[in-house]
């Protein structure tokens, strides 16, 4: 059909006679699984950026995108990082031989930016590690020489003031807090509705500099926190009912002492890098636009010898699309018109910093037409979309490559906005979308995240739709950038 005819019909309709035209190519559960498996595999440990780990997966990926005849670049910045060594942590009672000894990995993780050092002292719980003149932790109890227990996020409801609530919100907030009232450490209990209670959950990002460099914080699994608490004044369970009832402190000194000794090696400007690959397009008149597709490629790493925290759905999946997409266009037959750039992110750990560097140092913003982003994809009930809100017209085309042959995108009533590594162009007025799943969190940063637990059916057929989208954005038809004056601003 000629393009002045489909630009005189509505947006599903024109896709959907341009999509009759146009042979899909078809993806390959085989050749997506490889990724995965390759890429949450020991040899990589949790792909942690600025580590020998990450560098090697993106190795990894710059392989297989110079394979399928992408030319391939690295965008090197720097990163804060933190490798755990090794640690250890048991708890005991005054004059008892008895100690109940935690394996890493399985009761506890460190938290990403721990400190260092060896601590053996009385243990203090002070809830959610508050020192505020309306709720103070700390106001009854001395933790003064001792390791503070506490709670990691905030407590039930929104009764604490934005501001409390916005400073209390990461680990490192509240072990300074903790710092300041003269602890040695602390031991953070994992209150994460999504994580199970006998799993640990890594992260990296615990909040802004300064790194408190020989204050040990570890991060305990639920469960592990009920321990604790046996023989104690009161239940973990109890505290923090109490806590969430009447919205005030119930900090107490644990009878118990803990042991810690974490060995931990610390950057904070080590080197890590995006993975760019461009697939240049056939036809002269656009091949200097793009359409620029994306994934995650970081993790949250591997601590001592038995903590490894694989990201197989997270985001191996989100890396293992985007590399059958590079695959199934470098075909003769599925070649683009316009140019793809395929750019896998370090840095998403932390706070997206690597589409941050991404958007501030490539030098062809103003060509892209579009962003497709694809995160998780490998667990779920079915696809969410986001970024219908902002961009209906690129939803749709999503939409109606779905409806034709897969029905495995969700429709919710409510509008969504670009999430992710997707935020920082949505802020410059690029078209974004961000592939991920619904329901799809059971192994969010832990360490079940394993190849054998991917659903195969859900990783197969939201990957069709990732390529069938985005061979539909490359073929010409499509045009993205309805904020262009707003990004132009920017770039210059």
């Amino acid at each position: 059909m000629a393009l002045m005819g489909l630009m005189g019909l509505t947006g599903g309709e024109a896709w959907a006679q341009k999509r009759d035209a146009m042979a899909m190519p078809v993806v390959e559960e085989d050749s997506i699984m490889k990724h995965i498996i390759e890429l949450s595999a020991e040899t990589y440990e949790g792909r942690l950026a600025g580590t020998v780990g990450y560098d090697r997966a993106a190795k990894y990926v710059e392989q297989v995108l110079r394979r399928y005849g992408a030319k391939v670049s690295e965008q090197r910045f720097t990163i804060e990082c933190n490798e755990v060594e090794n640690c250890k942590f048991n708890i005991y009672i005054p004059g008892s031989k008895d100690k109940r000894i935690f394996t890493l990995g399985n009761d506890f993780c460190c938290a990403g930016m721990t400190g260092r050092g060896y601590v053996d002292a009385q243990m203090v719980f002070c809830g959610y590690g508050i020192a505020e003149e309306g709720i103070n932790d700390y106001k009854n109890v001395d933790v003064q020489g001792k390791i503070v227990v506490l709670l990691t996020g905030l407590p039930e409801g929104s009764w604490l003031p934005n501001d409390i609530a916005s400073h209390y919100s990461t680990l490192r907030d509240k072990a300074r807090t903790a710092e300041k009232h003269g602890a040695l450490g602390v031991l953070a209990i994992n209150m994460s509705p999504s994580c199970l209670p006998y799993e640990p959950q890594g992260r990296v990002y615990c909040g802004e500099l300064p790194h408190l460099a020989t204050f040990p914080i570890l991060q305990l699994t639920l469960n592990c926190g009920r321990e604790l608490f046996w023989g104690e004044a009161m239940s973990l369970d109890s505290a923090v009912n109490a806590i969430n009832s009447d919205h005030q402190s119930h900090s107490f000194a644990l009878l118990k002492k803990a042991e810690v000794d974490v060995n931990a090696i610390y950057r904070q400007r080590a080197i890590t890098a995006n993975v760019l690959g461009l697939m240049a397009g056939y036809d002269s008149k656009m091949d200097d636009e793009l359409i620029v597709v994306g994934a995650s490629l970081d993790h949250v790493g591997m601590q001592g010898e038995t903590c490894l925290f694989p990201g197989a759905d997270i985001n191996a999946s989100g890396v293992a699309a985007v590399l059958e997409t590079a695959r199934l266009l470098s075909q003769k037959q599925f070649r683009p018109r316009r140019s793809i750039l395929f750019v896998l992110f370090s840095g998403s750990e932390q706070q997206y910093l690597g589409s941050r560097v991404f958007l501030s140092n490539y030098p062809k913003m103003r060509n892209v037409e579009a962003f497709i982003n694809v995160q998780n994809i490998g667990y779920g009930d079915s696809i969410v979309l986001f970024g219908d809100n902002r961009y209906p017209t690129l939803w749709d085309i999503a939409r109606v490559r779905d409806s034709a042959n897969h029905s495995l995108i969700a429709y919710n009533a409510e509008k969504t906005n670009p999430r992710g590594d997707a935020r920082g162009f949505d802020a410059i007025g690029i078209p974004s979308l961000v592939f991920t799943t619904l329901n799809g969190m059971q192994h969010n940063h832990v360490t079940s995240d394993i190849w054998e637990n991917i659903d195969r059916r859900m990783l197969t057929g939201a990957t069709q739709v990732v390529v069938e989208t985005v061979r539909e954005l490359t073929d010409g038809v499509y045009r993205g950038r309805s904020l262009k004056s707003k990004a132009q601003k920017f770039i210059e």
